[in-house]
């Protein structure tokens, strides 16, 4: 009877544990170096642009925006997702484009409005 009540001890403390280790199944952070798919990154952005706003370091504007487009570029440790939202509204032109850039794998890397 002690090994069956030590048993069940370790599989409930071994469950959750696990959930303890386990990360978001949408929270985009990625181990590896497979590259992400396009679809993944557009959802990253979106996610990233969501959480840039709530946090101040954007406008709110920029809610509603659509990405314009998403290319790969050399970045300075190799390859990188570059997303570009534009929104000509903007009475500031030099905040018109915001720029989102991931690693390969899917990471968000930074956001600027200069693209550099």
């Amino acid at each position: 009877m002690k090994l069956f009540f030590k048993f069940i001890s370790f599989a409930f403390v071994f469950s959750l544990s696990q959930s303890v280790f386990a990360g978001g199944g949408d929270d985009c952070h990625f181990h590896g170096n497979k590259p992400a798919a396009k679809e993944t990154v557009l959802k990253c952005a979106d996610q990233r642009k969501g959480k840039l706003i709530a946090r101040g370091k954007i406008d709110s504007g920029w809610g509603s925006i659509k990405h314009e487009s998403i290319t790969t570029i050399d970045g300075e440790k190799g390859k990188e997702w570059r997303v570009i939202f534009s929104n000509p509204a903007f009475t500031d032109k030099s905040k018109i484009n915001l720029y989102l850039f991931f690693s390969e794998s899917g990471n968000f890397i930074a956001a600027n409005h200069t693209g550099k």
